[in-house]
């Protein structure tokens, strides 16, 4: 189980292979191995390997385990809530 806190941490996007810094804060995290076919791994914390993201495959649904509202900047991660308001508009 990964510890994540704080700022300045590095998670690869797998689906596009681009890298985010990001801010976090949490204890606990998703076990990859545990994850049904339905759900893919799309975050991936490169300080420890540990999942940061997942998303169901046909499915208009996502998560991810840092903070795209934060450091280093509000707009770093602007396409997970482009993602999700393309998602409600559906």
């Amino acid at each position: 189980v990964g510890l994540d806190h704080g700022a300045n941490h590095p998670v690869k996007d797998v689906t596009t292979g681009k890298v985010e810094i990001v801010s976090m804060n949490h204890g606990f995290t998703v076990d990859r191995d545990s994850l049904p076919d339905a759900v893919v791994e799309t975050h991936v914390s490169l300080f420890d390997g540990t999942n940061c993201g997942i998303a169901v495959r046909d499915r208009p649904i996502f998560s991810v385990q840092h903070h795209p509202e934060a450091s280093p900047g509000p707009t770093d991660s602007l396409y997970l809530f482009d993602r999700f308001r393309a998602y409600m508009g559906d």
